[in-house]
């Protein structure tokens, strides 16, 4: 899972054009800085482009702003909004996510059978989020997936190439990946050193989501 980010000399559609022509297939849009008035107009630009490339767009944090831009669904983390609201909002067919980082979050996302997956973290400290949740580790994330229900989990949290391994001998479906895309400002090689690291490690179950 790639997600766009502020502050970069790239602006959220030319991130998501990078992305899609450097093989990604998931793209979240991640806007935490942009004025409310442009949000719309980036949000509907970037599900287009998606959608161009069959690529999955899933807004984060906003159902509104998932459902206006024709986005294929949404992102929620622990205070955006009650997942069963948001899944009566986005109706059967949109993807819906929501953010596990502890035991009663991991047993409240399996119980309330509305997501389609979760992310699960943080991994490591990043600088990407503010307020960050106590940081997991590996073996923090590992312990919270049996408690899943078998929701798929893409683990989240300042995940680099080295850690693609781990993440898949636990089981996790895959990870969310953000600044790291962006280092250099060479994205497609970036992206292809965490695809190389995910294929060369221990296979795990297939995952797949609604389109």
């Amino acid at each position: 899972m790639c997600l766009t980010r502020d502050g970069l000399d790239l602006d959220h559609l030319a991130q998501t054009r990078a992305l899609c022509a450097s093989g990604a297939k998931w793209i979240q849009l991640r806007m935490k800085t942009v004025p409310a008035a442009e949000r719309l107009a980036i949000a509907r630009a970037v599900a287009d482009e998606c959608r161009a490339h069959h690529v999955l767009c899933i807004v984060n944090d906003s159902v509104e702003l998932a459902i206006q831009s024709g986005a294929n669904g949404v992102h929620l983390g622990p205070l955006d909004g009650d997942w069963a609201e948001a899944r009566r909002r986005l109706g059967p067919n949109r993807v819906l996510g929501g953010t596990v980082n502890n035991a009663d979050a991991a047993r409240s996302a399996a119980a309330s059978g509305v997501l389609d997956y979760v992310g699960i973290g943080p991994l490591h400290f990043t600088t990407t989020k503010q307020n960050l949740a106590p940081v997991l580790g590996l073996d923090g994330i590992a312990k919270l997936l049996p408690l899943l229900g078998g929701l798929p989990a893409w683990v989240i949290g300042g995940a680099c190439p080295d850690d693609m391994p781990g993440i898949r001998k636990i089981g996790a479906a895959g990870a969310a990946i953000c600044s790291p895309l962006y280092v250099n400002g060479d994205i497609a090689a970036n992206y292809q050193s965490f695809t190389r690291a995910w294929e060369s490690a221990v296979p795990s179950q297939i995952v797949n989501l609604k389109s």
